[in-house]
């Protein structure tokens, strides 16, 4: 298994355009800007753990690829919607302009709307080069699926109506806040691990284990997020600090306060790492993951 972080990314960017379909010169525009913001950088942390994720479970991570660069092609259209002034309404992204900045909003729209149906075409199209392989073709679909789901409406899009709905109300909750936070970050946290899984053949136990370990990251990953938006620095974030109050956003900062917040975000990585204890010395690529996390400036 690999263990280092940049390996996996490097995996990812260099068969990241690969698996963008060809578009007609007269549609150059949309390749263009769904090219501007998947080479914008980036973490990668969604694919990384699905490659880690299928590796761990003893698959080959290299035919994970499609699948991992399909996740990273949903985060990103997901950034795009994000950004647009019907949603967040930001100007930076990753250090640079967002996609509504340079293309316009209907462009943009369009280059998010291009990026999420290339991905099931991209899993779709991995899914026929196993049609003679009875067992793989059942773990490719298992893995698609879970993306889709993470995605959908039960996980990302119900996330995200639910964040935009507790803008500039005083109804909210840790209730509230949890259910945000496991949707609109932690469902595609949790369907990276859950797809890398079934690829690489995963047991019904490590499953249980990783599920709960995807789960606390997933939350963690999100407090850490709000701490950023107060605490960061926006050069080093690529993006404005202080949007989440100027848009009235419920997030466990505002709700809690730093204190609590920075309590909680040790309490989730603490759970995380609990989650894998029984793996002991082969998980340690996933240890260090959420410890490093929680420290993260960026």
């Amino acid at each position: 298994m690999i263990e280092n972080y940049n390996e996996y990314k490097k995996m990812i960017d260099e068969h990241l355009m690969d698996c963008i379909p060809a578009v007609a010169p007269i549609s150059s525009t949309l390749y263009e800007a769904m090219k501007y913001s998947l080479q914008a950088g980036g973490k990668r942390l969604r694919p990384v753990l699905l490659l880690a994720s299928c590796e761990f479970a003893g698959g080959d991570s290299r035919k994970a690829i499609p699948y991992a660069c399909a996740l990273e092609y949903i985060h990103t259209y997901s950034l795009i919607h994000d950004d647009l002034p019907a949603m967040d309404d930001d100007e930076l992204r990753r250090g640079k302009p967002t996609n509504h900045m340079v293309y316009g909003p209907g462009i943009a729209t369009l280059a998010g709307d291009g990026l999420l149906n290339t991905a099931f075409e991209v899993m779709y199209k991995n899914l026929f080069l196993v049609f003679d392989d009875p067992a793989a073709m059942k773990r490719g679909i298992k893995a698609a699926y879970a993306i889709a789901k993470g995605a959908g409406v039960g996980g990302m899009v119900a996330g995200q109506v639910a964040d935009l709905e507790a803008e500039n109300t005083e109804q909210g909750s840790n209730e509230l806040l949890e259910y945000i936070q496991l949707n609109k970050t932690g469902a595609l946290i949790r369907a990276a691990v859950e797809a890398g899984l079934y690829l690489g053949g995963a047991d019904d136990e490590m499953m249980e284990h990783m599920l709960s370990y995807a789960e606390n990251l997933g939350l963690a990953f999100q407090i850490a997020d709000d701490i950023l938006d107060v605490r960061g620095n926006a050069g080093e974030l690529g993006k404005n600090t202080g949007e989440d109050a100027k848009n009235d956003k419920l997030t466990y900062v505002s709700l809690n306060g730093m204190d609590a917040s920075q309590q909680r975000l040790h309490e989730l990585t603490q759970n995380a790492v609990d989650a894998i204890a029984d793996y002991y010395d082969n998980a340690i690529f996933f240890r260090e993951l959420v410890l490093n996390l929680e420290k993260r400036t960026y």
